[in-house]
């Protein structure tokens, strides 16, 4: 008798990242990124690394946190998995002339040994690669004991964390996909964290996305952000009406404005662990 045993269905993060790289390529992250730079500060101020301590930014993006870090005298390793994306963060160190180490990685499988760093930390950035188990447990294996793991990630009820399932229901989702918000989730945190964890502390925060409109924000993110360009790719000229509305509902039902422009809140959870 033949027995048909049946392989679990494990998500090919190599293709996924594949695309990943390209949607984010696609675009200009670094008109996005740089507005955002307020929470790389508020990130190094509360996490407080010694001048000297040797750092390392996961998923850096352009380099809000890598600059923060620097400008506070630690000793800054700053990656991404996406080479031109990185390369806005270095001609920004260049310009200050802060003296800061590129390297392109991937947080899932990150080129370090373990216990390298005194420090690991990302905003808004880890919390998008796809393998979130694996990425935990990296940022983890290359931090010291005793070290601190410090990052900012928006939450599910925040606007970001709206906005991702609301554009990705007219997307076909990728096998294994979990919504990056899952990273602003202080049980998810506490799930993957506390087994290496000697304390966690988890504050919430918020940044304010600020536009002339709404429509401005759309326009502006169909532009520059990689994922949202991608997915009016996706759909085409026939459902673009039907998403631009979507977004724009989710905009209309947290924006705080009264005079035809953009305020909305988006809640984000800043984490510092430090190991045990």
């Amino acid at each position: 008798m033949n027995v048909t045993i049946s392989k679990p269905n494990v998500p090919d993060y190599e293709k996924w990242n594949s695309k990943l790289n390209h949607s984010w390529s696609s675009a200009n992250y670094s008109q996005v990124g740089t507005r955002l730079q307020i929470t790389g500060e508020n990130l190094a101020e509360a996490v407080d690394f010694t001048p000297g301590s040797l750092i390392l930014d996961v998923a850096a993006g352009n380099g809000n946190a890598t600059l923060a870090f620097a400008r506070r005298w630690c000793n800054v390793i700053s990656t991404d998995f996406v080479e031109a994306v990185l390369d806005s963060g270095k001609r920004r160190a260049e310009a200050e002339e802060l003296d800061v180490q590129f390297q392109v990685a991937d947080a899932q499988n990150l080129p370090f040994k373990d216990d390298s760093f005194d420090g690991v930390v990302s905003t808004f950035g880890v919390m998008f690669a796809p393998d979130q188990p694996k990425s935990a447990s990296e940022i983890a294996r290359v931090c010291k004991s005793g070290g601190k793991i410090a990052l900012a990630n928006w939450t599910h009820s925040s606007f970001v964390g709206r906005l991702c399932p609301t554009i990705g229901k007219h997307m076909s989702a990728s096998s294994g996909f979990r919504a990056p918000a899952n990273w602003g989730d202080p049980d998810w945190i506490q799930k993957h964290f506390s087994p290496i964890a000697k304390s966690i502390d988890i504050n919430m925060r918020s940044y304010t996305f600020r536009f002339y409109s709404p429509e401005q924000y759309l326009e502006f993110f169909r532009t520059y952000y990689g994922l949202t360009k991608k997915a009016y790719e996706v759909v085409g000229p026939e459902g673009e009406k039907a998403l631009s509305n979507d977004i724009l509902g989710v905009i209309h039902d947290m924006n705080i404005a009264t005079d035809g422009t953009m305020s909305v809140p988006s809640q984000y959870a800043e984490v510092i662990i430090e190991k045990a």
